[in-house]
């Protein structure tokens, strides 16, 4: 990260009582700055909680270090107290820039959410819904029945991507996964990989009937017409990681995990 051990250490904790129990003993180890005054954030929880603090981190220029105190920790890295400040030093840094979601409901209003994993289309009922696909202003697909599609970024294509077979992608690739979720027509569309400069258009199909809903990360949109996703490479996170177990390096082995 710098060649010097940072002196301002920022720490945020998820709620649960291991990432707050940690957070007590780190800041009176190392000291507690607010993250405004802090040269580096040190994110203590699972992906859940790392996707907030990214998410809050939009607008400045501070470098984000996770420690695993959750549930998953593929975003984070392995909690050790000990020489925290040299490991932020030696951490490598890896840079993401965010999708950019614009979705108009059926009523007519207009939404707009940033996802660093990805942006997901959900049918509401028990009917399955309808989607049209348009690939920068070209329609790709005139009619996917399916539960649902979703766009994702590299760092997100072993999230809910992978969970729903879709392909990892390594991490300096410029490609976006579009991925179909229980797709039943087209039944053998497994989804494509697309430049990470392409727009990407939804249109819900048959709204009364087929109602649908995007999310992007953790921000819900109910009942909507058209979602419109494109990469904001305007906007840069900067993400640390421990050198031997950087985040290029885990997406790389989890295309080897049985």
């Amino acid at each position: 990260m710098c060649s010097a051990p940072p002196s301002a250490i920022a720490f945020v904790a998820a709620d649960n009582r291991d990432a707050q129990a940690a957070l007590a003993r780190l800041g009176q180890r190392y000291g507690n700055v607010p993250p405004d005054r802090s040269q580096v954030i040190v994110a203590l929880g699972g992906d859940g909680f790392m996707l907030e603090t990214l998410h809050s981190a939009f607008g400045h220029d501070r470098p984000i270090f996770g420690m695993n105190r959750g549930t998953v920790g593929f975003l984070m890295n392995e909690y050790r107290e000990e020489d925290l400040p040299a490991r932020l030093a030696a951490a490598q840094e890896v840079l993401l820039s965010p999708l950019r979601m614009e979705a108009t409901t059926a009523d007519g209003r207009h939404v707009v959410a940033l996802a660093i994993n990805e942006v997901a289309l959900f049918r509401e009922s028990r009917q399955a819904a309808k989607i049209q696909i348009r690939i920068d202003g070209v329609e790709r697909m005139a009619e996917l029945v399916c539960d649902g599609v979703m766009v994702a970024t590299p760092a997100g294509s072993t999230a809910y991507n992978l969970s729903a077979h879709g392909p990892i992608i390594p991490l300096a690739t410029p490609l976006l996964a579009l991925t179909p979720i229980s797709a039943f027509r087209p039944r053998r569309w497994r989804g494509a990989l697309l430049p990470s400069g392409a727009v990407v258009e939804f249109t819900a199909l048959e709204l009364d009937k087929r109602p649908v809903s995007a999310t992007a990360d953790y921000t819900e949109v109910r009942e909507v017409a058209t979602v419109r996703v494109r990469e904001e490479p305007s906007l840069r996170l900067r993400l640390l990681f421990d050198s031997e177990h950087n985040l290029e390096e885990r997406i790389l082995k989890e295309q080897f995990t049985p």
